[in-house]
């Protein structure tokens, strides 16, 4: 009599049936990816974006590649002879929600690409897209989950999407900090205040640098220390920001620094102070106009012209100033479009500040801080022809070769007696 081996054997049966499955699962899989993704990878590669690695190592094709041993596994695990049919729910509704897993993965794997290949286009900084892609993949995200949760327990999605709105108060809790990332994401995106390749200055944040990218719930800034600090978006909406990008696209950075003058060197010129000054080619436009218009004004006078004190007379200082103004104006480096001027301002304990603002015509860091020591070094160094001094401060050197108890009269125009305690420690 001839037996029937399923029913003799159940178990080896079933043993066998599930082996069966996990290697045609196992085939189908290689299969796929030998021999589809392989041609589908040498299609693309005929293609600029199919040779580009950078958009390769996203596998887009071998994530959607995953699906088909679960598909195998899903629709096989009915066939399987002797299991219990929960068994098989499980095994379906778990095949199921991995593929619906991997199909998110690889929206999220296509999104990428759509970034990596946006940000290649030469407008790309100034409307960055990666934080509504990272909307749109939380998005996917959280719709995959529903369904993978929906599928696992054999219900309807629909179940669940009713009790979302019971849930809508934990949720906004849950995610506040990625609804007001992407409040501000799209205030910063709308009102163009921050792009990337952007200098930035954000004190509060430690920030000091390039911004490098704009995500949905951050911002990366690139110091000059080559450090990177991390900034959330929102604080760029709430706290102070100083975006340099108008000073980069104007063309020219700001120079604003003085020259702090001892106050006691201030005079008038003197008959041979012009002759010598003269000889600048800065100034000798400017002294001929300057003479006339001293004369003019002293010849109406009469014999009140006799008194010194009456009368109109060139300064030191404000020769020097004019000085700096025509240095300026005649400099290759200074922006002559922008504004050129030299101001004093109200003394101070320091000295008589003498400032300095105009504009470099370029914005590189090295250029510009290269001119703007220039400049300074040229008028420090030319300050003594005018019969000025800078102010500074006394050292210990500067009290050498005096006699004990005396300070050098050329600090205040008298000589000063030093305490015997503050003598030894300077001495």
């Amino acid at each position: 009599m001839i037996t029937n081996f399923p029913d003799v054997h159940p178990v080896l049966t079933t043993g066998i049936a599930l082996v069966t499955l996990a290697l045609a699962a196992l085939f189908a899989n290689y299969v796929v990816k030998a021999l589809l993704v392989r041609v589908l990878n040498r299609i693309l590669s005929l293609t600029a974006y199919g040779r580009d690695p950078e958009l390769r190592k996203h596998g887009l094709i071998e994530r959607l590649a995953n699906v088909m041993p679960a598909l195998v596994i899903s629709a096989g695990i009915a066939l399987v002879p002797n299991l219990p049919a929960f068994v098989v729910i499980v095994v379906r509704n778990v095949s199921s929600a991995f593929m619906i897993l991997t199909v998110a993965m690889a929206i999220g794997a296509a999104l990428n690409i759509v970034d990596t290949v946006y940000h290649r286009r030469p407008d790309a900084r100034l409307k960055p897209i990666k934080g509504y892609i990272q909307v749109v993949k939380i998005a996917i995200y959280v719709i995959a989950a529903l369904l993978m949760i929906a599928t696992l327990i054999d219900r309807s999605p629909l179940i669940l999407l009713s009790g979302l709105g019971a849930m809508a108060a934990v949720l906004i809790l849950v995610f506040q900090d990625t609804l007001l990332s992407l409040v501000a994401g799209i205030q910063i995106s709308s009102t163009d205040m921050v792009r990337v390749g952007d200098w930035i200055e954000m004190p509060g944040q430690n920030a000091d640098g390039d911004v490098i990218e704009i995500a949905l719930h951050t911002v990366k800034v690139q110091n000059f220390d080559k450090t990177i600090t991390t900034v959330p978006i929102r604080k760029l909406v709430t706290d102070p920001v100083k975006n340099w990008r108008g000073m980069q696209e104007a063309g020219g950075r700001r120079i604003k620094r003085a020259i702090h003058l001892d106050q006691t060197s201030i005079r008038f010129l003197t008959q041979e102070d012009q002759e010598k000054l003269a000889r600048f080619g800065h100034l000798e436009t400017y002294l001929k106009h300057k003479q006339a218009e001293l004369a003019e004004w002293n010849g109406k006078l009469g014999e009140r012209a006799k008194v010194p004190a009456n009368t109109r007379r060139s300064t030191n200082i404000g020769t020097f100033r004019a000085y700096m103004e025509t240095y300026l104006r005649n400099h290759p480096g200074v922006h002559q479009g922008m504004t050129i001027m030299v101001r004093q301002l109200p003394p101070q304990p320091e000295g008589l500040p003498l400032e300095i603002y105009c504009f470099t015509n370029t914005t590189a860091w090295a250029v510009y801080e290269g001119i703007q020591s220039d400049i300074f070094d040229h008028l420090l160094a030319i300050l003594p022809e005018f019969g000025l001094r800078v102010f500074q401060n006394p050292a210990g050197s500067d009290f050498q070769g005096y006699p004990p108890g005396r300070a050098p009269s050329h600090m205040n125009g008298t000589a000063v007696a030093i305490p015997a305690r503050a003598e030894a420690a300077d001495l």
